[in-house]
């Protein structure tokens, strides 16, 4: 009974994370999110991220049953019910040319996960994930004269840019296992949520002048599906290379944008007042973004419960992305991941820290941005800790801790060299609730 009252228990948290999480805008703080869909998200646990994200082709880390939505193969390795739950936090900070740094941090709740083993050889898993994220604001001075000038010179036209909202990925996935060696899966996700963008044009100097605002918002739902592979090769009873493949489809979802183009003044203090008028007023008629097609391999080597080492190549076909018809002027995106872990001694009782997992991984990702004639490239080290609790009579648990110290863009050609550290603390059990147990 005890065991039903505590899934019970934590079903309704989740179920209650999950509505809130929902409901919630992203946190972003990157300029680079004004383009595309915005920054898009891992959708991997810590255990993962602290290995230099790499997922393809692992399933069970430290002899943990772990839930890896970017290869839903994985979920056919799962033999104990999984939760797993987790925060994110950001810190970051901005550079350019010419301009002051500025500092940003963001939180919020990361992921929302479940999984179910079926039978023996398969398991079904369910959860939220963040899939994108958009934040941002700047502002560029111009002197239509060129050169410097004052705040009050009425040369000078403000123009300022600032986004906000993210996309959330809520998923249904069964992965299964044929024979010995070799695992099937797919997800069935369902991305919701709604873009928006802000740009304004002030002439500062001249008190009384009529400004312009523009607002743009779309909103985003629709089904997407991903499948994947993995085969293990069997080196001796313990040790294992394992080879896998994920992919996503291009699926085409439904988007509709509004669009509103309205005229305001500022006060002599330069605070914006009420619009005065709205130009333009319109909401479009119901279309289509269709996603980038996704295709993801990794190869993986592990000795059960000593260490993990593998490698990720994931390309994705941004130049398709679409909203409502037209092209978002995206390229191909390519990435690199490397990364491993280490568990000195798994069984002792003696020596806790020989428990604990020591992660630490590498990036090297070309994204879908190309500005100013230069690619926007990210490139970052990572580390994590997996923390053993101690175990119940049914049940397993783990701390996952990930950092992600990085750096994307550049100051060349006019860009934005941002460079910042991602923070991911998870809380991952294992239990048996739904295991016919010979005594209660």
């Amino acid at each position: 009974m005890i065991k039903y009252t505590r899934f019970f228990l934590t079903l309704l948290f989740a179920v209650s994370a999950f509505a809130a999480y929902s409901q919630s805008t992203a946190t972003s703080s990157s300029p680079y999110s004004r383009y595309g869909l915005g920054i898009t998200a891992p959708q991997l646990m810590p255990q993962n991220l602290g290995m230099g994200g790499i997922a393809v082709a692992t399933n069970q880390i430290g002899l943990f049953s772990n839930i890896n939505v970017i290869n839903p193969a994985s979920y056919g390795a799962i033999r104990l019910t999984t939760f797993d739950v987790g925060l994110y936090s950001n810190i970051s900070t901005l550079s350019q040319t010419g301009s002051a740094s500025q500092s940003n941090s963001n939180f919020r709740l990361s992921h929302l996960a479940f999984a179910v083993p079926v039978s023996k050889k398969s398991a079904l898993s369910f959860g939220l994930l963040p899939y994108s994220e958009r934040g941002y604001n700047y502002k560029q001075s111009i002197n239509k004269f060129g050169g410097n000038a004052s705040p009050a010179d009425t040369n000078v036209t403000n123009y300022t840019y600032s986004g906000d909202g993210g996309l959330s990925k809520a998923y249904l996935g069964y992965g299964f296992g044929i024979g010995k060696n070799l695992l099937i899966g797919a997800n069935v996700s369902y991305i919701f949520g709604n873009l928006k963008d802000i740009s304004t044009t002030e002439i500062p100097g001249l008190y009384g002048t009529i400004n312009s605002r523009i607002e743009e918002s779309t909103s985003i739902g629709g089904l997407n599906y991903d499948y994947g592979v993995q085969y293990a090769i069997p080196v001796t009873d313990t040790k294992r290379i394992t080879l896998g493949y994920s992919g996503s489809i291009g699926s085409k979802i439904g988007s509709q944008s509004s669009f509103i183009v309205s005229q305001y003044l500022n006060d002599a203090n330069g605070n914006q007042q009420v619009a005065i008028d709205s130009v333009i007023n319109k909401t479009d008629p119901k279309g289509k973004l269709v996603l980038p097609h996704m295709n993801r391999f990794g190869i993986s080597f592990q000795s059960d419960g000593k260490f993990l080492v593998g490698a990720d190549y994931s390309m994705g076909k941004w130049s398709d992305l679409s909203i409502s018809g037209v092209n978002q002027g995206l390229q191909d995106s390519r990435t690199i991941n490397v990364g491993g872990s280490y568990t000195p001694n798994i069984n002792t009782i003696r020596n806790y820290l020989a428990t604990v997992d020591y992660r630490l991984g590498a990036i090297y990702d070309e994204t879908y941005m190309n500005i100013n004639n230069t690619k926007v490239k990210r490139i970052a080290a990572t580390v994590g800790l997996g923390l053993p609790l101690r175990p119940g009579n049914t049940s397993i648990y783990k701390i996952n801790i990930s950092a992600e110290v990085g750096k994307r863009g550049s100051l060349v050609n006019g860009l934005v060299k941002e460079n910042y550290i991602n923070l991911h603390l998870g809380f991952t059990l294992n239990d048996k609730w739904f295991t016919r147990y010979k005594f209660d």
